[in-house]
């Protein structure tokens, strides 16, 4: 079984072809980090036309990678949310156009679904596992108990993980994206130096906030005594390990929930984008040796945006003969738990 998957919901316009046997055999990314760095962040308009330019060519050059053609395709995946809706619009519509044409069924692919799966592409993980999930727009912990059936345990009720990292970074004047440039100024910073909030630390639940964070690295960048250039390393590696003590205590809690109505579960799974920093990894395999899990995080190239972890959620759907109809919409917001409790704040960040 063989299917392409696309990859367009932000900044990065992504292809790949991957087999049932577990074979990635192309995986094409084409970053648009260059044109969104003088604004600081993602313009969803400018990501949205860098799709409009991109995407049949980076949909070719996987397919020549892979050695394949469009006839020897099973099924046609895309990212169909959430995610910046224009930039979905362009990745779903290109899919359902391949599909139509050649005759292919269409899977709709929910995002975040794509990284909850990665960890059966690379390691075979069995269900259920605990999931952490760290990115820019996401920071949650959820039970996979299988294909389309996820339990939230707790979600972010203002900023996640990575948007407190590219804010930090700005404040910092490091520049875009935040997460490798704060762990780079980190190496040779202090992590005690700053005294910074763990926030919701010692709290009950699994629901995460980094606003108070974000705004104590303000107020001590407004309060320096020196230069930010003299103490910029120990306010990234102070920020850092904020982060990190953070994410270790909630999923701390987790491990305790999930274990509750999952005796069996054994595994933590790390994905998203903030899965890629060096010490959260750290402290997490720290976790998870002190909670008798086992850790499991896809590399880090498969940990950011891409279309093989699309292209294995179209997979997964599809050997279980889920397909969807082309005049599926696309979803600017899409829940992987959408019986899950409102939780306060969060509003569509849940």
């Amino acid at each position: 079984m063989i299917v392409l998957g696309i990859e367009t919901s932000c900044d990065e316009t992504a292809a790949a072809v991957v087999d049932s046997d577990r074979r990635i055999l192309s995986n094409v990314v084409l970053s648009q980090i260059d044109d969104h760095r003088p604004f600081g962040g993602v313009v969803p308009e400018v990501a949205a036309r860098a799709h409009m330019e991109h995407t049949d060519h980076v949909i070719a050059e996987a397919l020549e990678k892979a050695g394949v053609a469009f006839a020897d395709l099973d099924c046609i995946a895309a990212t169909a949310g959430p995610g910046l809706i224009g930039g979905v619009l362009v990745g779903a519509m290109s899919a359902k156009a391949i599909a139509l044409a050649t005759g292919k069924p269409f899977v709709a692919v929910n995002h975040l679904e794509g990284h909850a799966l990665t960890v059966r592409l690379t390691d075979d993980v069995a269900f259920p596992y605990l999931l952490l999930l760290v990115s820019g727009g996401h920071c949650q912990l959820l039970i996979v108990e299988g294909v389309g059936r996820y339990k939230r345990l707790g979600t972010t009720i203002d900023d996640a993980a990575g948007e407190a990292f590219d804010k930090t970074a700005k404040m910092l004047g490091l520049g875009y994206p935040g997460g490798p440039l704060i762990e780079k100024a980190a190496e040779g910073g202090d992590p005690k130096k700053f005294n910074f909030p763990r926030p919701m630390k010692g709290r009950p639940g699994c629901d995460f906030s980094f606003s108070g964070l974000k705004t104590s690295v303000r107020r001590a960048t407004e309060t320096l005594e020196g230069t930010l250039e003299e103490t910029v390393s120990d306010l990234a590696a102070s920020f850092q390990t904020a982060v990190a003590e953070t994410l270790v205590a909630r999923t701390r809690n987790a491990v305790d929930m999930a274990r509750a109505s999952h005796p069996d579960i054994e595994t933590l799974v790390v994905a998203g984008g903030v899965a890629a920093n060096k010490a959260i990894g750290v402290a997490l395999s720290d976790l998870a040796a002190q909670t008798g899990m086992r850790l499991v995080k896809p590399a880090p190239a498969l940990c950011t945006d891409n279309g093989a972890m699309i292209a294995w959620a179209g997979l997964e759907r599809f050997r279980l003969g889920q397909t969807d109809p082309l005049d599926f919409k696309a979803r600017p917001r899409w829940p992987l738990d959408p019986d899950a409790p409102a939780a306060a704040f969060a509003g569509v960040k849940a």
